[in-house]
């Protein structure tokens, strides 16, 4: 028996543990069925940056950035955030919707502004702005490390009294007269609650689609190429090349993570058995922008690849809602954007099973509602990028 049943031991279901022992709601029980962090948290690229034309998810990303930057003093442990800034550059066609993004971005709290190519040059010395007609910076944005963070949100709700067993996969909800009443293990056990919370990325959508609940995901492959640049690069800021449709960070001194941005055309994968590496195909296009931008590493080789997967919603952004089974709550579908606003997201599951709303200003729980895909009524971009809508 627990008040709280969290279906998932990722981020997002580790951060909603320790968010909600903070609240003092401790009889919390994690079931994961693997080990902490072991899905897609692990192959998270690690971006931090609150640049988002959705201004709830904005704010989400702004109010996580405390965390990160305090996180030894509020989890007890160094998350690997590095902030190392982060910049956005695109070309003619996208420069109103960026300054209108930044101008709602900033009526959030996000600390952003537009900066010049004169002002890029020196953050990135070895890359080619020339076909960039704008730029917007964030001096707080930067990168960290998913899996760490999710160890320390977990370790942080364990020391509160919240129970995480893994290797614990749940089989099904169990759902009485319309009221989840539990869940059961794949073992059979049975654990009563009177809330249970499903934060399983992919895997959430058959729990709750055997209720008649639908959650519309769609699994997508993406493989992420780390670049040895041949040089030490110093401290460089995290890029994110609207132009060419893909971002880059630094790991470490000498080497780059580089993702794409273009996800105009999915690829449908199986979170249980896809292909850990990237295409040939896409390997060559990775390689190929990536020349384009940084025509001054000379000596750049790749040095190696991997895959993940993201839980894409048909709007590219998060499903964090009470369903219409009364004590349950969904949290997936981050299509990408989890761990930078994972703190908030916490913070959300949090308020819905306390106080049924949330708490936090410019983050209303009717923008992450799961209704609004049958209400016809995406959450979308006010001021979209062509050719990069589905990440913004």
């Amino acid at each position: 028996m627990a008040d709280v049943v969290i279906v998932g031991g990722g981020l997002e279901g580790v951060a909603a543990a320790w968010q909600l022992s903070r609240r003092g709601v401790t009889d919390v029980v994690v079931c994961e069925r693997d080990t902490v962090g072991s899905g897609g948290t692990g192959k998270s690229s690690g971006i931090v940056r609150c640049h988002y034309g959705v201004p709830a998810l904005a704010a989400m990303a702004t109010r996580s950035l405390d965390v990160f930057e305090n996180a030894e003093e509020i989890l007890g442990t160094d998350v690997g955030y590095r902030p190392v800034g982060y910049v956005v550059g695109v070309g003619a066609p996208n420069v109103d919707a960026l300054r209108a993004s930044l101008a709602d971005q900033r009526a959030v709290g996000v600390r952003t502004e537009e900066i010049g190519a004169d002002d890029v040059a020196p953050l990135w010395p070895t890359a080619h702005l020339d076909d960039f007609a704008a730029f917007a910076y964030e001096p707080r944005g930067g990168y960290g490390d998913a899996y760490r963070t999710a160890q320390a949100y977990a370790a942080a709700a364990r020391r509160a009294g919240v129970t995480i067993r893994q290797g614990t996969p749940v089989a099904e909800l169990v759902v009485t007269d319309g009221r989840v009443a539990g869940v059961r293990l794949a073992d059979g056990e049975t654990i009563s609650a009177g809330t249970v919370v499903v934060a399983a990325g992919p895997w959430s959508v058959p729990l709750l689609a055997a209720h008649g609940v639908d959650l519309p995901i769609v699994v997508h492959r993406e493989a992420l190429v780390l670049v040895d640049a041949g040089q030490r690069l110093g401290t460089v800021p995290v890029f994110s090349d609207l132009v060419s449709l893909q971002y880059v960070r630094p790991e470490g001194a000498g080497r780059i993570l580089v993702g794409n941005s273009d996800l105009a055309v999915l690829e449908p994968a199986d979170p249980d058995d896809y292909l850990d590496r990237a295409t040939e195909e896409s390997l060559e296009l990775a390689v190929g922008k990536l020349a384009h931008r940084f025509p001054r590493l000379d000596d750049a080789a790749v040095a190696g690849t991997y895959a993940g997967c993201y839980d894409v919603t048909p709007d590219f952004n998060p499903v964090i809602s009470a369903t219409p089974i009364d004590g349950l709550i969904v949290a997936a579908g981050f299509s990408g954007h989890g761990f930078k606003i994972s703190p908030a997201v916490g913070a959300l599951v949090a308020d819905l099973v306390t106080d049924g709303a949330s708490r936090a200003e410019h983050v209303p729980e009717k923008a992450f509602r799961l209704a609004r895909f049958a209400e016809q009524d995406p959450l979308r971009s006010q001021h979209p990028y062509a050719g990069a809508g589905e990440m913004r």
